[in-house]
Order: structure tokens, then C-alpha cells, then sequence
């Protein structure tokens, strides 16, 4: 489904729901299959979300994740640890091209069996599960927080606990801080001091419901629409002023913008303060790099040169992120420099006109783009890759006056 962009509105207001957060709603569901005491309120009814779901339930050998990377690392630590049950988990075609050697190793380190149907250090992998005993496992600290995350996840069900070493500098520290307050939540005991992450042994949780925060990562697009709209009052539900989710920090960065955020009771109230606009942002989003598609795009419609650097995980997501923010809004005539971890614009004030705008299977492709009908109308092909985290952002936008129509490119 290819689809045209635009909106001439110059004040932006509307309340919009925004569903549970996928970090939050996946972590809770590995942890769900692991203690049966424990209720979820508020899930995510992103597809990655659906996928973890479907595979938990599935009594099948053959176990298919799609495009959910979230399950996949989350998955192989999970399936690892139970006693005779043999799978095969795979994806689709791009989830055969991300990489899991670095936590399979470490899994090996304490013990699984994991093998490589295909290519080495890749899925789809078989795993064969059995009681892990060893307690301590060691790993480079600066790769995605996501297989951190997994260890930490199935630790309090190993019979000795996990002691985790990380080795260099730490990557996406918020997510691994997320994992452990929600274990925490749960009355787990678990601590994280400088390198070394600590989950002590847990047999049961006490009976009790936990809800899901929304998503700050679809948040973000909506930061971007009062960054660039002459002003703006949009209420966004349901946030908490002390969030788990490291996306919290738009917030802050979008000051620079000039829009405010206040909480009210379970909601955030976003507001643009007209004629206001940064010379220049330079952000690391060490913790935080899946908004460095949004604010780029914010940048981009108010030709506003950046530089963000912090990303080197985005190489390894849906698509190179990097490579493809490049081209993409390079279309519409500005300049964009990219290292391995970084991304630098220099913007022009005109915009090119009729630009398509690939998504790459990346549904973050198209939502962070999609703002920038505020500007200029453009397309989006295969729209509908924002299922993945956001089913309703389509129809979400719709209720800003943005109008979309169905098109062929």
C-alpha cells in the first residue's frame, strides 16, 4: 500500500492513544511464560508484540518470528532453558540477515544447545532446551542492549541466578535499566553496578497485574508534528512522569524545538510555542537511537542542520538506518553525511516536490517521514509496514486534518 502525505493546517491539536510499549509489553511476556501468576494490562498491539505472542503459545517445532527482532533475541535465551522442548526459530528474509552470534555465545557459555540451520551466526537457529546451571556469563557491553536483555529476562528462572559481566563501554543502558526495574517490579531481586549485572534465583512472583506505559517511540512522531507545525496542543495517553522507556528523553531534546510537555494525571500535553527554532541541534542518542529517524526528518522540515552520533546500533535493525535515512532524505535535496555511528544534515530550505519515500521493511522509516506532509505533500511506499509497532498511525494522523490517499507510485 503506497500512500500521499499532506496537510495545510498551521495549528495542530487532537488527543490521540497511544498504545502499550512494545519494550515494555515484550519483556512482560517473556516473563509471563516463565511465572503464571503474573497479568498484563495495556499490551502492545504492535505485530512484533502479536508474533511474541503467537510463539509462545505454539507448541510447534518450526517457530516463525517475521520481522520481530525483539522476539527473536528474547526467544532464543527463552527456548533455551526449557527442559526438552526442540525448535527451529526463524524470520523472515531480512531477520536471516541480523546477526545472534554474540548472544548464542553466550548461551553456549552457560551451557545451551544452539546450532545454525543455515549461515553461522545467523538464523534460523535449532535450539534444544535443557536446565542451564552456570550462574556467571561475560559479553562485550557495547552491542544491542536487546541480548543483555534476554540473559536478564531467563535469570531469575536458572537454578543459580545470572551474574553478567560486560566488557567496554555499555550501549542503550536505559533498556537494560528497564529490564531490571521490571524484574524488580515483580519482587525479583536483581542489582546493576558499574559493569556487572546481578539476578538472584526466584521460583515464584506473587499474584499481581502489571500495566503497560505507552510507547515513547510512537510518541516521538508526534513531538515532531508540534516541532514543525506553526503551533500546536496534542494530548497523548498513557505516560508516566517517571518513564522506564530511554525514548523518555524527547522531552527534553524537543525544548530546543520549543515544545513543552506537562503531565496530567495519565496523559502528556505537548504544546508549540510559534516562531520558535533551533540554529543547530548535536545529540547522542547512545541511549536512545531509535529516535534519531524522527528528529532527523523534525530537522529536515525546519532546515535545521544536525548532527547525531550514538548509532551504530542502527546498522543492525530492519534496514541499515543509517544508509537509508541518507538516501531517503537526500531525495528531497538536502545533504547527509554518515559514518558508522553518526549522521550529519545540511539542510536547504526547498524541498524537492513528488519525492516517493522507500520504507525498507522499517516501519520507523515511515513513521518518522510522515510528519514532514506538514511541509511538503510527498509518498510513502508500503505504508503499512507501521504495524509493526503502531497499527493505528495511519488513522491516528488522520484526526491531525493530515490527508492520506491511496496511490500508486
Amino acid at each position: 500500500m503506497n500512500l500521499k502525505i499532506s496537510n495545510t493546517t498551521k495549528h495542530l491539536s487532537g488527543t490521540i492513544k497511544v498504545t502499550g510499549s512494545k519494550s515494555e509489553s515484550n519483556r512482560l511476556l517473556i516473563l509471563q511464560a516463565l511465572y503464571s501468576n503474573l497479568k498484563i494490562s495495556n499490551l502492545s498491539n504492535s505485530d512484533d508484540t502479536h508474533y511474541l505472542q503467537k510463539a509462545l503459545k505454539s507448541e510447534d517445532e518450526l517457530v516463525d518470528i517475521h520481522h520481530a527482532g525483539t522476539a527473536m533475541r528474547f526467544l532464543t535465551a527463552y527456548f533455551s532453558t526449557l527442559e526438552g522442548r526442540e525448535v527451529v526459530l526463524t524470520g523472515s528474509k531480512r531477520m536471516t540477515e541480523r546477526p545472534v552470534k554474540l548472544l548464542v555465545d553466550a548461551l553456549k557459555q552457560m551451557g545451551a544447545d544452539i546450532s545454525y540451520e543455515q549461515n553461522e551466526g545467523y538464523p534460523p537457529i535449532r535450539i534444544k532446551g535443557k536446565k542451564l546451571t552456570a550462574n556467571r556469563v561475560t559479553l562485550q557491553a557495547n552491542i544491542s542492549s536487546q541480548y543483555i536483555s534476554a540473559l536478564m529476562l531467563i535469570a531469575p528462572s536458572l537454578p543459580n541466578g545470572l551474574e553478567i559481566n560486560l566488557e567496554g563501554e555499555i550501549t542503550s543502558t536505559p533498556y537494560i535499566k528497564m529490564t531490571l526495574e521490571i524484574l524488580q517490579r515483580l519482587g525479583i531481586p536483581g542489582v546493576f553496578e558499574g559493569n556487572t549485572i546481578k539476578i538472584e534465583p526466584t521460583q515464584e512472583v506473587e499474584r499481581q497485574t502489571l500495566a503497560v506505559e505507552s510507547d515513547w517511540s510512537s510518541a516521538s512522531y508526534y513531538y515532531s508534528l508540534a516541532a514543525i507545525s506553526d503551533s500546536a496542543d496534542l494530548k497523548l495517553s498513557t505516560y508516566r512522569k517517571t518513564s522506564l522507556q530511554g525514548d523518555s528523553c524527547l522531552a527534553e531534546i524537543y525544548k530546543q524545538f520549543g515544545v513543552t510537555t506537562k503531565f496530567e494525571d495519565d496523559h502528556i500535553i505537548l504544546k508549540k510555542r510559534p516562531g520558535t527554532k533551533p540554529k543547530h541541534i548535536e545529540e547522542n542518542l547512545q541511549n536512545s537511537p531509535d529516535i534519531a529517524q524522527t528528529i532527523s526528518v523534525t530537522c529536515l522540515a525546519l532546515s535545521v542542520p544536525c548532527k547525531l552520533t550514538g548509532l551504530h546500533t542502527l546498522k543492525i535493525k530492519e534496514t541499515d538506518r543509517l544508509v537509508a535515512l541518507k538516501t531517503e532524505i537526500e531525495k528531497f535535496g538536502s545533504k547527509v553525511k554518515v559514518t558508522n555511528n553518526s549522521l550529519e544534515l545540511l539542510p536547504e530550505k526547498k524541498f524537492s516536490e513528488n519525492v516517493s519515500v522507500a520504507t525498507y521493511n522499517d516501519h520507523r522509516m515511515a513513521m518518522a517521514f510522515a510528519p514532514l506532509g506538514l511541509k511538503v505533500p510527498f509518498k510513502i511506499e508500503d505504508a503499512e509496514v507501521v504495524s509493526k509497532s503502531y497499527p493505528g498511525f495511519w488513522e491516528d494522523f488522520e484526526k491531525l486534518s493530515f490527508k492520506i490517499e491511496k496511490t500508486s507510485i
